[in-house]
Formats: C-alpha cells, sequence, structure tokens
C-alpha cells in the first residue's frame, strides 16, 4: 500500500488517480490522514492533476485547524491504494546514499547550479501556469433525504433542502420514491463545485431541518 514517491510526478499522479472518486484520504471529513499525505508533498499539483490540486487547496485552508482534525496520523505507506509499493524508505535510503561524497566533488558549486535551475524551472512554470484558465473540479450527486413518517410533509421538507444556498452549490431535478408502508423518500441532484462543498456540509445543513428530516444518505457520486 501506498502512493510511492510523493515528490515525484509518477507519486503524484497515483495520488491524482486515486482522489478521482474520492474527497479525501480516509473517510468523509478531513483528517490526520490527509494532513500526513499533504505533508509529504514538495509544492501543489500541476494543473493537469486536478484532482490531486483540488484535494491539496482543500486540505491547505485547514493549515492552522490541523492538529485538531480526528484521527491518528500513520506512517506514509499505510495510506493509498494496496497495489502500489511503498517506496517511501527506499527513497530516504537513496538520498542518504546521495549525501555521501565518495569522490570529493565541489558539492558546493553543484548545489547552486542545481538551485539556479530548480528557481528558472519554477518560475516558466508559474508563467505558464498563470496563463491556463483555473480547473474547477465539479461533481455531480444524488441524495436521499428520508421523512420521519408517512405523515410528513414532503413538499415541506423539499423546500427546506431546496432552501439551502451556498457558492458552487446548484440544485437540480427531485423525486418522490417509495420506501414502503406508505412512506416516500425526497431523491435530489446538485451539482457541486468540490473546493467549496463537500458531502459533510450538505448532511449537516439538511438534517438540521430536524422537523421533517430523519436522515440524508449519498446515492450516487459522480465527478464531473
Amino acid at each position: 500500500m501506498g502512493f510511492g514517491d510523493l515528490k515525484s510526478a509518477a507519486g503524484l499522479r497515483v495520488l491524482n488517480d486515486f482522489l478521482a472518486d474520492k474527497s479525501y484520504i480516509e473517510g468523509y471529513v478531513p483528517s490526520q490522514a490527509d494532513i500526513a499525505v499533504f505533508e509529504a508533498i514538495a509544492a501543489p499539483p500541476p494543473a493537469d492533476l486536478f484532482h490531486a490540486l483540488r484535494w491539496y487547496n482543500h486540505i491547505k485552508s485547514y493549515e492552522k485547524q490541523k492538529a485538531s482534525l480526528p484521527g491518528v496520523k500513520k506512517a506514509l505507506g499505510k495510506y493509498g491504494p494496496a497495489d502500489v509499493e511503498d517506496t517511501t524508505g527506499a527513497a530516504t535510503d537513496s538520498k542518504e546514499d546521495d549525501d555521501i561524497d565518495l569522490f570529493g566533488s565541489d558539492d558546493e558549486e553543484e548545489s547552486e547550479e542545481a538551485k539556479k535551475l530548480r528557481e528558472e524551472r519554477l518560475a516558466q512554470y508559474e508563467s505558464k501556469k498563470s496563463k491556463k484558465p483555473a480547473v474547477v473540479a465539479k461533481s455531480s450527486i444524488l441524495l436521499d433525504v428520508k421523512p420521519w413518517d408517512d405523515e410528513t410533509d414532503m413538499a415541506k421538507l423539499e423546500e427546506c433542502v431546496r432552501s439551502i444556498q451556498a457558492d458552487g452549490l446548484v440544485w437540480g431535478s427531485s423525486k418522490l420514491v417509495p420506501v414502503g408502508y406508505g412512506i416516500k423518500k425526497l431523491q435530489i441532484q446538485c451539482v457541486v463545485e468540490d473546493d467549496k462543498v463537500g458531502t459533510d456540509m450538505l448532511e449537516e445543513r439538511i438534517t438540521a431541518f430536524e422537523d421533517y428530516v430523519q436522515s440524508m444518505d449519498v446515492a450516487a457520486f459522480n465527478k464531473i
């Protein structure tokens, strides 16, 4: 299990693919798992890895609250897809080997040249990125909103749900679906901007209408 070397392009691509259908590294809310992976990344992922970049910017917004996020931070190799070998240890060993100067070369002069080249490439990348339109990651979510019983006013329940307004949230079509014993649930579609609206926020806002809503579930979640 692991992402490989998250300071490499290959490792970032694995992370991007891993987040294609997930909002977080584990579960449905930010946690210490996200912080562990975030801290292993040297710089923001490139714009073409938009799932990883969306996640990176979202977790960065929790920088001041990272110590209070739930969970226990584990070794980096404990996170990620099961079929990717954890190379974080190997990368560390390789770095330590590289630090040993076997031939007495002029490391200071070489590091200055490498630093200059890196700064030039970063400047070129930032210039190129600034000219590209920002990619807005969006998801289509189908929600099941369940009432307390068959006497719940479903029209009022839907009115309450649609009254929830947020930047990056657009409500779509809806229908009532029978669940048994005369009870119907509200099935409603919405489109969200991933950086602005998450399923945890939707659940918190919808279940706040406790006179009408018993629970909310995510019936389908698709990246757009």
